[in-house]
């Protein structure tokens, strides 16, 4: 099949440059709306980000620790973001149990895993000399 034809005749790729932005911009504000009311998770690591980014920024470290701080929780939840929207997907197709929905579940949930790990060993990093005066 001829990508560009296939592209050309998809009603939802149409808008370029400004127009394309706004509904770009429309759209991501929308998967966060929903993300929020939906899916528990999502609000638990919103909860995380807005009580840890203040910790971060008040922490005596450079700035550049400070980012990494936040951006680990940031990262926590555009993972979470990709897991609900594969979670979604499976979901739209069939509720059926099927081997291959249970493992693609499984491998969004491990990498929101894997992301809260990183942002453990980032903040354990950066926190536990100071708490020892490292």
């Amino acid at each position: 099949m001829n990508t560009k034809y296939h592209i050309d005749q998809n009603p939802h790729k149409g808008n370029r440059g400004l127009t394309r932005a706004w509904h770009a911009a429309k759209n991501s504000w929308s998967g966060m709306v929903y993300a929020f009311k939906e899916e528990s998770a999502f609000r638990q690591e919103l909860l995380l980000l807005c009580i840890f980014s203040p910790i971060a920024l008040a922490l005596p470290v450079r700035p550049l620790e400070k980012m990494v701080l936040i951006a680990s929780l940031v990262l926590v939840l555009v993972v979470e973001l990709l897991n609900s929207s594969v979670e979604a997907a499976i979901d739209r197709i069939s509720f059926e149990h099927h081997d291959l929905s249970k493992r693609a579940k499984d491998y969004g949930s491990a990498a929101v895993m894997l992301a809260l790990v990183i942002a453990m060993l980032f903040w354990a990093i950066v926190c536990i000399p100071l708490l020892f005066n490292l």
